[in-house]
């Protein structure tokens, strides 16, 4: 979790990861930023995230992004 924090604070060091809920449905992240995410995600994480995973839910909140990665590690 502590590298997907250091990922989120690379793109917007202004939005407070550990306790947002809404990334997505609130606007913090534009689709420049969630292109910029998936990037390094796939980088650090050694993962590969499809179309199908592109969706808020996925993206809305550090814990479950993370869940996302995980879950996508074990795939």
């Amino acid at each position: 979790m502590e590298e997907l924090l250091e990922i989120l604070n690379e793109i917007d060091d202004s939005i407070d990861y550990e306790n947002e809920k809404a990334l997505i449905d609130d606007h913090l992240l534009d689709s420049f930023s969630i292109i910029s995410l998936v990037g390094e995600l796939e980088d650090a994480f050694d993962i590969s995230i499809d179309a199908a995973e592109m969706v808020p839910a996925n993206f809305n909140s550090a814990e479950a992004i993370y869940a996302m990665v995980q879950r996508l590690q074990e795939d």
